[in-house]
């Protein structure tokens, strides 16, 4: 009789989200991607149902809420748990993992928002100079 064996990742394997076929890269596209970082940063503050979460998150659509927390369950981000009542209640919230990507998202966060002042009047400068065809 013979063992099957599972494959598993080797332990000297190094991620790298530079190299083209390295699976951060994936991760990472769902966690900064348009919604990812959005609904991350929201479930940081607590677990959210699907309506509250899609509501927190303005602007998303019911269909890309539900692909965005899809990935990101499926990375290990995001813990989508079913309540038995009737009718049913879908909670998401964040897997120790999750809570540790996302507290750097907020750190993120909260520099852009503090900054905003410096990145909106750089904005200006840069789109005066180029309307008047300064380069």
């Amino acid at each position: 009789m013979t063992e099957e064996h599972v494959t598993e990742p080797a332990d000297d394997l190094i991620a790298s989200v530079f190299a083209r076929d390295c699976a951060s890269r994936h991760v990472m596209g769902d966690v900064t991607g348009r919604w990812g970082g959005l609904a991350l940063a929201a479930l940081h503050d607590g677990a959210y149902r699907f309506n509250a979460l899609r509501r927190r998150v303005d602007g998303v659509s019911e269909k890309m809420l539900a692909q965005t927390l899809q990935a990101l369950e499926r990375d290990g981000l995001v813990r989508r748990e079913v309540q038995a009542t009737i009718p049913p209640r879908v909670e998401y919230s964040l897997t120790p993992l999750g809570e540790r990507v996302a507290a750097k998202l907020k750190e993120l966060i909260e520099l852009l928002e503090s900054e905003i002042g410096q990145v909106l009047a750089a904005q200006r400068d840069y789109d005066r100079e180029h309307a008047a065809g300064v380069r």
